[in-house]
């Protein structure tokens, strides 16, 4: 769908105070700057230096005394503690973060991850049944899931099982019955409602440690596991999160657990580490364990301190990532021959497909491309033979997923999430139902102006603005993610100086002229559709590129299109 280009209006009012020449020697710098909302210099500076000083009271969270307390309590007995984690980034990064904490102070955790096909997400009956009769457990700390299992819970309390539940869902409706509902959504005035559930173990880490130090456990140096959650499960990279994450990443580049070396090395990512290594190389692959089979592999290789042991599991999840990207390529084939000759961008607010011959495992990442080709929300169901199907979504800016899928309970056997992404079961008789019910209720929560696909430029650039000096203020704003997107630059009147190289059959790499400046940049898919005639405006973004040992400033194009007055 073809997008409209919009320029981003001047930075708020507040901000005319600051003195941002003596800040930023960059105006387009300190005008990107300006839209953040800052108020003061001193916010400014906190946001271009992120210090771990300025993390906040863990126990600001809710119920984290109680968390704390009964944690403590476990250890000084002896209890059995099993930590039941999700099957994503998020999950196993918080699972071994606590499982190393906990083994610091001398208590031997069982670690316990449901599998995805068999028994579905979180604390379904079938995987908590699994769980208690291999560990017995007297203390189950629901990591990543949990604020929505008040059947399962009450059942765990039944057999005398306390629980804790570490957790960022949406609650649904009243909390879980339980020891303590670690979660900054269970109250509308918590400050921490960015975080993860790898930033919640972080602060539950945190809070245990003021509690009760734990000698020879560095806190700090267990970042690395925080920044591959956090950016892997795609949470605002504001506030603290960025804190942690560009903490992370120094950590995550100076790692000493064997397993993520190696990682490292056969997803080609080298030190520095830039979150969109973690978004695009490392989270996938830690992700494609728990996908097509079971997430055991991704959290052993997090954890184990044998060299020959995580080259093997480095290897493997490297193979996974690949099967899971064939298998992906297919479906979305699929979906895309359905969606040309059926999806009618006027008359259809949302994309429902589903298929028996589809995997579950990621049926996200799918949903996830076609969300933002064709600016709808998404979401695709595979069923099995019985006709079950488990789906996922995903969501354009407007429509809160979890709202919207509410309005539609009636169709549903279970469905979570947050506003961007949710998860669902629903049988197939009822899938037409739903299907017709959720096009209804997002066309009734998205205006025509939320449907229309926007490309948001941050600031005109000459080329011969395209220097070293913005190459170093554009990493001071890093790490780029959600909530704090990667800024877009535009640039007018450009002009191939040599014909285009096709790379891949798909890619293009370009020599381009503004003037009296050449530049190169590379233009991924640029070869799929044919270019309109020059000059052109391109909408851009730059990353360092490391060549012969010299950092230089690369422009790697989003859009093209001739040229017209931008608006």
């Amino acid at each position: 769908m073809e997008r409209r280009w919009i320029v981003a209006q001047t930075g708020a009012e507040a901000a005319r105070n600051i003195p941002w020449d003596e800040i930023c020697g960059l105006p387009c710098i300190a005008e990107l700057l300006k839209r953040k909302g800052f108020t003061c210099s001193d916010e400014v500076n906190a946001f271009l230096d992120p210090r771990l000083r300025s993390l906040g009271d863990p126990f600001l969270l809710p119920n984290m005394a109680a968390a704390v307390e009964r944690v403590l309590q476990a250890i000084d007995r002896a209890e059995r503690i099993v930590l039941f984690g999700d099957y994503d980034v998020d999950g196993v990064t918080s699972v071994a973060l606590l499982s190393e904490l906990l083994r610091s102070y001398g208590a031997t955790p069982e670690l316990f991850l449901p599998l995805r096909m068999e028994e579905g997400y979180g604390l379904s009956p079938e995987s908590v049944e699994r769980c208690c009769e291999q560990h017995q457990p007297q203390l189950l700390i629901a990591v990543d899931c949990g604020t929505s299992s008040l059947n399962e819970i009450a059942a765990l309390k039944e057999r005398g099982i306390d629980v804790i539940v570490l957790d960022h869902h949406e609650p649904k409706s009243a909390l879980p019955d339980c020891v303590a509902v670690v979660n900054p959504k269970a109250e509308t005035d918590c400050p921490f409602d960015y975080l993860c559930s790898v930033g919640i173990v972080f602060k539950l880490c945190h809070a245990l440690l003021k509690t009760r130090p734990a000698p020879g456990f560095d806190l700090k140096a267990n970042l690395d596991l925080v920044a591959l959650g956090t950016v892997a499960d795609i949470v605002p990279l504001e506030k603290e999160n960025r804190i942690l994450v560009q903490r992370g990443m120094r950590a995550l580049g100076a790692s000493k657990r064997p397993g993520l070396r190696k990682l490292m090395e056969v997803a080609a990512v080298r030190s520095p580490i830039a979150a969109q290594d973690i978004g695009f190389r490392l989270g996938p692959r830690l992700n494609a364990a728990g996908r097509l089979a079971t997430a055991e592999k991704a959290l052993r290789l997090l954890l184990t301190g044998d060299e020959n042991e995580a080259e093997e599991l480095a290897a493997l999840l490297d193979a996974q990532n690949r099967d899971r990207q064939a298998v992906e390529r297919k479906i979305c084939d699929e979906a895309e021959r359905t969606l040309e000759k059926d999806f009618d961008p006027v008359r259809d607010a949302a994309i429902v497909l589903g298929s028996r011959d589809w995997h579950p495992g990621v049926l996200g990442i799918v949903a996830s491309r076609l969300a933002r080709k064709y600016h709808r929300p998404t979401i695709l169901v595979g069923f099995d033979s019985s006709g079950l199907g488990r789906g996922s979504g995903r969501s354009i800016a407007g429509l809160s997923l979890v709202e919207a899928l509410g309005h539609c309970a009636a169709y549903l056997e279970k469905f979570g999430g947050h506003e961007m992404a949710a998860g669902l079961a629903i049988r197939e008789k009822n899938f037409t139902g739903f299907a017709d019910a959720f096009r209804q209720a997002s066309r009734e929560r998205l205006s025509a102006e939320d449907l229309q696909p926007r490309l948001h430029l941050d600031h005109e650039l000459t080329f011969s603005q395209l220097n070293g000096d913005l190459l170093r203020w554009h990493q001071a704003l890093e790490p780029f993610g959600n909530g704090n997107l990667q800024p877009m630059f535009f640039a007018r009147a450009v002009e191939p100086a040599v014909e285009p190289q096709v790379l891949k059959e798909k890619h293009l790499a370009l020599r381009l002229r503004q003037q009296s400046q050449f530049r190169r940049a590379i233009f991924f898919d640029g070869a799929l559709t044919p270019l309109p005639r020059p000059p052109w405006d391109i909408a851009f973004r730059v990353n360092a590129d490391e060549y012969e040992g010299e950092t230089r400033l690369q422009i790697q194009i989003e859009a093209l299109r001739a040229t017209v007055p931008v608006e």
